[in-house]
């Protein structure tokens, strides 16, 4: 696993909110942000975190195992990601999520 990344205090100081945005809505950081290191990295972190939660939403569909099983656990794990990327973000580090955050589909 990657070590923790410190940001450059301004680059994280002005955009920690869209670093909290992104794990709501990707997006927005892209937008907003375009240029922070910062923000990209965390609108990556949401972007992973929104379709690992859309896997899980597939697979606990499935009859009996799906709805009792990978359902609740998926989506406590996905909440668990979710709560850790925001404080990430507030702390202004840009420390991999466990699992999932070694993946960068944004760059």
């Amino acid at each position: 696993m990657s070590e923790i990344q410190r940001t450059p205090d301004r680059d994280a100081e002005e955009n920690m909110g869209l670093g909290i945005v992104a794990y709501i809505l990707f997006f927005i950081p892209l937008l907003a942000g375009k240029d922070s290191p910062f923000a990209r990295y965390h609108a990556n972190q949401g972007l992973l975190l929104l379709i690992l939660g859309i896997i899980v939403a597939i697979f606990g569909s499935i009859p009996i195992i799906g709805t009792f099983i990978i359902g609740p656990i998926g989506s406590l794990f996905v909440l668990a990601l979710f709560i850790l990327g925001i404080v990430n973000a507030v702390q202004k580090k840009r420390k991999p999520l466990p699992v999932i955050g070694g993946i960068q589909i944004i760059k």
